[in-house]
């Protein structure tokens, strides 16, 4: 090993060794992995003189080959050990930080990078003082309390016990709690060592925190799952015992067979049976208390609740609607005769595609009855949906099932309620449908109330088309200019006077 070197041992030119993304401190010793030429070129310069060498950290660690405007100007003078020349072409040089030294200029050098240094001192030691005992131990009681987070070297506790110098327990320290290279470069470049200690135990105070932070999460991440585990792990359990009593029966079975019977009951089409079967299929692979079990089994409930062939009897007795419009309205002569033409041509024509009716007037003239009353008058089921501030054409065609929380639009949801295929709908406050970025609702609308395509309306949560042909649809709207053009289009318009 080299004889020491004292800070007035410095030459004033050394070969320079740009350091990628680390600073290194004084006493402290470690191993370089060097494969640059001209880094190689300078470890040999330095081991053809005196041995020493000055360690300058990179500002930007991504750039290949720095320029001298690309190195921080303080850094650290070492002495280069040993070295070793590895199969591949690197070159391991084990150096140590002997002490802190300033660039002040390069000197022009091939093939290694040579600089004028000047030595950078350690101020005179200060006497001992409060303030700065009480300074390392808080920096000595940190990094024990670090020591079982960033996996520190045991020996570090003993070395800084008996370190009493500030500066170069700051040294010890920062050289030991893997910074970043700001903040390294930093420590490096402060000069006084009750300064630099300081900056050191606020480092630690900060790493700490977010050290003890990181543990906390890991901890509540770690219980959760094993909190989840336990729970299927129980659940498998009693599942056995209530197997092996007799008493709780296959109920994975049992739900299987019951959605089997609930689907084959429901009266589906082909192609919403397919879909059905397969969803059950995959359910009978997953785990029953699986997060993609309980989607599926949402959906199955959703599928077979839905009145895929059940509708209420017409009761279109033109006299007893008169009956029921008079009771329930007074006045209102030439809407009311409106509704019953109406009423008319779809007993002359069951299969009747007419228009959709839109009721129009300020709020409070009797629209929503109306449609109540009409509902009542046929003998069907009354649904009511409200469209004013709907923004989401989701609300209208339903959610995709790979979404958080999907459910059907509000369309299929009215239909559900409802129990039959042909209710009456109102689809009231229609001229408040509002359009963003998720979509605009009233070009859904369009579908739905299109005659021509309402028989395989398209739900984007069942994904399968269901028929509406046979369901009443009544609008309602206070104003005709907000409605759009082809939705207009597709309405006729009663007006009630306010």
């Amino acid at each position: 090993m080299a004889p020491e070197h004292s800070i007035s041992d410095v030459p004033n030119e050394l070969p320079v060794l740009p350091l990628r993304e680390f600073v290194v401190f004084p006493y402290m010793v470690l191993p370089l992995f060097l494969f640059r030429e001209e880094s190689i070129a300078a470890v040999e310069d330095a081991l053809a003189g005196d041995r020493l060498i000055l360690l300058a950290a990179q500002r930007d660690p991504e750039i290949e080959d720095p320029s001298p405007d690309d190195l921080h100007r303080v850094g650290t003078v070492a002495m280069v050990m040993r070295i070793l020349r590895l199969p591949d072409g690197r070159v391991k040089a084990l150096v140590q930080g002997l002490s802190k030294a300033e660039i002040q200029s390069f000197v022009e050098n091939e093939p290694a990078r040579w600089a004028r240094v000047k030595a950078l001192p350690e101020p005179y030691e200060q006497d001992w003082t409060v303030e700065n005992e009480a300074l390392m131990r808080a920096v000595r009681v940190r990094v024990e309390e670090l020591l079982p987070f960033k996996n520190l070297p045991p020996e570090v506790l003993t070395i800084t016990a008996n370190v009493d110098d500030p500066g170069r327990l700051a040294d010890l320290v920062a050289s030991n709690l893997r910074l970043r290279l700001s903040d390294a470069q930093e420590i490096l470049e402060t000069l006084d060592p009750v300064e630099r200690l300081a900056k050191v135990d606020g480092l630690l105070s900060r790493e700490l925190e977010v050290t003890t932070m990181q543990a906390e999460i890991q901890s509540q991440v770690k219980d959760e799952m094993s909190r989840s585990q336990r729970e299927v792990f129980l659940r498998e359990q009693l599942r056995a015992i209530q197997a092996e009593l007799g008493e709780g029966g296959d109920v994975r079975g049992d739900e299987i067979l019951e959605y089997h019977a609930k689907i084959e009951d429901a009266g589906m089409p082909a192609e919403a049976l397919q879909e059905a079967t397969r969803q059950l299929k995959r359910l009978e692979r997953m785990h029953p208390d699986g997060p993609e079990a309980q989607v599926a089994r949402t959906y199955l409930d959703t599928v077979v609740d839905l009145p895929w062939s059940r509708v209420s009897p017409d009761q279109l007795d033109l006299a007893r609607a008169r009956e029921i419009l008079d009771v329930d309205h007074a006045h209102l002569d030439q809407i009311k005769d409106r509704i019953l033409e109406f009423l008319g041509v779809r007993k002359l024509r069951q299969d009747s595609r007419g228009p959709i009716l839109c009721f129009v007037g300020p709020p409070g003239v009797g629209k929503t009855s109306l449609g109540r009353s009409i509902a009542r008058a046929m003998g069907r089921e009354f649904i009511r949906v409200s469209l004013g501030g709907v923004r989401d054409e989701a609300e209208v065609r339903g959610h995709r099932r790979t979404y958080v929380g999907a459910m059907p639009g509000r369309v299929i949801q009215g239909i559900k309620q409802a129990g039959t295929r042909n209710p009456v709908f109102m689809l009231d406050e229609i001229d408040k449908l509002g359009a963003d970025y998720r979509g605009d609702p009233s070009s859904a609308l369009l579908e739905v109330l299109d005659p021509e395509q309402n028989s395989n309306f398209s739900d984007h949560y069942l994904n399968v088309p269901f028929d509406l042909s046979s369901t009443f649809f009544i609008a309602t709207a206070n104003l005709m200019d907000p409605i759009p053009g082809p939705l207009r289009d597709r309405m006729e318009v009663v007006r009630l006077s306010g």
